[in-house]
């Protein structure tokens, strides 16, 4: 009972961070923290399996009480005379035992069960994290790219103002002038674009949040990422151990062993034990002795377990069951370390990709853009090697972000998977 006891105290808190938290206004997230606690505390679709594992719990106490006392009475139509007396009415009380082990298994079982309950819900607040994660960090992507594509659009702005003096000076022709304004509306329509990303980009944040479709977020607070290693060794034993679809499945193997002891148990009687008392008028003749004393009964029952095919059926069912669930946990964890190799991968690829961005391709792709306005200033190189020195700026400093955004999303996923926050190291 000790294990239901903490599992049971999971809810009360998630109620009370509601409370707490229910005042918030979408207007004031930023961070990352503002939307996983809303989230948590407002989520439809988690708020569904907190209250299915609070009914599981509510099961519980049920399984292990005894049936309900049986009372009983009697009157007779006609009455019975006797040498004591006429017997009026009769009336009993009785409870039913069930046998040994009966009711603690059936308990254990429903246990079990709800255990397996809060591993669902579990699952569920780490797959919710994960949504709300991979929406933010999609959301940060956003903002840091229109953030470049603003400073862009201030760096042609320069290079277009560059190519004017030098053919005011008649040092470059009209089309360095076109070439700079060509450019510089192709960027005005990127940042456009980007902008326009912000809606359907919002709607997955809102959906997590439960708020309303058309809800408009602030622009999130970019936050630094420290992208650092992750031992794939560590991460499969964290999975084994703490992944809360396969710690529901151990708990409904529990269970389902509970039920197969059950199903033993049917071929042993259950035991019923009560009292009867009997309303017994005096005797019409004088002298007789107890007349008048109502009798009272000591009653001992059983149910007569006979249909033995029945009973063996269902134990085989439970057996049938627990197999099952035992197959159901190896396929399970086939799938989710298979799921976990890619996004390992897909981790470790993006660590690769941010450490070419910025310690490589970025420092080298602003030497080059320095030296190409240095070079053209000069007339040393036409416009357009200019401005392909600042596409390829632009396309570094965009897939750095993305990069980024991908590390953290892939960082996600693989806590969802291990069902424990990790530690990069």
């Amino acid at each position: 009972m000790r294990a239901a006891i903490i599992w049971l105290a999971t809810p009360v808190v998630v109620v009370w961070a509601a409370t707490a938290f229910g005042t918030a206004q979408p207007n004031t997230f930023t961070t990352l923290k503002d939307y996983l606690t809303y989230a948590e505390t407002h989520n439809a679709g988690l708020k569904s399996k907190q209250q299915q594992w609070i009914a599981a719990m509510e099961e519980v106490p049920q399984a292990k009480t005894l049936p309900d006392p049986r009372l009983t009475y009697g009157y007779f139509i006609e009455e019975v005379e006797t040498r004591v007396g006429p017997q009026r009415q009769r009336a009993g009380i009785s409870q039913t035992f069930p046998w040994f082990g009966k009711l603690d298994a059936r308990a254990e079982a429903a246990l079990k069960n709800a255990e397996a309950a809060g591993q669902m819900y579990r699952g569920a607040r780490l797959a919710l994290f994960r949504e709300v994660k991979d929406g933010f960090y999609e959301f940060s992507y956003l903002a840091r790219a229109v953030e470049i594509a603003m400073e862009n659009l201030e760096l042609l702005r320069h290079f277009e103002e560059v190519a004017r003096t030098k053919y005011t000076a008649a040092e470059a022709g009209q089309p360095d002038v076109i070439r700079a304004q060509v450019e510089l509306a192709k960027m005005e329509y990127v940042l456009r674009s980007l902008e326009q990303l912000r809606k359907p980009t919002v709607s997955k944040l809102n959906k997590a949040l439960s708020f309303p479709e058309d809800t408009n977020l602030p622009w999130p607070k970019v936050e630094d990422f420290n992208a650092a290693g992750l031992e794939y060794e560590r991460l499969v034993n964290i999975l084994r151990q703490k992944n809360p679809e396969l710690a529901g499945l151990d708990f409904k193997v529990m269970a389902a062993k509970s039920r197969i002891e059950l199903a033993k148990k049917n071929f042993y009687p259950d035991i019923s034990v009560g009292v009867d008392w009997i309303q017994t008028d005096r005797a019409i003749s004088p002298g007789v002795r107890d007349s008048g004393k109502d009798p009272v009964m000591l009653m001992f029952s059983i149910n007569l377990p006979l249909w033995r095919d029945s009973y063996a059926a269902s134990q085989r069912q439970a057996q049938a069951l627990t197999a099952s669930i035992e197959q159901e946990k190896i396929d399970t964890e086939n799938t989710l370390l298979a799921k976990a190799a890619k996004s390992y991968y897909d981790y470790g690829d993006s660590i690769r990709r941010i450490r070419l961005y910025r310690d490589t391709l970025i420092p080298k792709g602003v030497e080059l853009l320095q030296a190409s306005e240095t070079a053209y200033k000069a007339g040393t190189i036409d416009f357009l090697s200019l401005i392909d020195s600042q596409r390829l700026l632009l396309d570094y400093y965009l897939s750095l972000q993305r990069a980024l955004a991908d590390n953290r999303q892939k960082l996600a996923e693989l806590e969802m998977l291990a069902g424990a926050e990790l530690k990069a190291r």
